[in-house]
């Protein structure tokens, strides 16, 4: 979290490369805190760590304060938020976490730095 003059950052371990819609078509995607809470809402900029510009998932959103290690979902994201992410900026593609009512499974594991880099040589030119 950070007060940049009275603006207030959330800066999320999410990045554009997770879910690009919002960067790219300015989706809306309901964010919520991942505990029902009843904290009073405040307005602030919901943010990744990618440091690009469109690095930005919602701009002066109302939402309940948080603190940092608080956990927050993305409503609504759904396919296309998994078809279209990336490993842009050498980031691990996440979870996909399926939920029905009061049920949820992860149903793709989160990718390994391992396992992202497996498919990438040096070329021996270069060594």
């Amino acid at each position: 979290m950070k007060d940049s003059g009275g603006r207030i950052f959330y800066i999320l371990d999410a990045g554009m490369n997770d879910l690009i819609r919002p960067s790219f078509y300015d989706a809306y995607h309901e964010v919520i805190p991942a505990k029902i809470t009843t904290a009073k809402k405040q307005s602030v900029d919901i943010v990744g760590p990618v440091c690009e510009t469109g690095d930005v998932f919602a701009i002066r959103r109302e939402i309940p304060a948080m603190k940092p290690g608080d956990l927050v979902a993305f409503r609504t994201a759904g396919a296309y938020g998994a078809t279209m992410a990336s490993t842009y900026n050498s980031r691990p593609l996440i979870p996909e976490i399926l939920v029905k009512g009061d049920k949820f499974a992860v149903i793709r594991k989160r990718q390994s730095y391992d396992e992202m880099l497996k498919s990438e040589t040096i070329p021996g030119w270069l060594r």
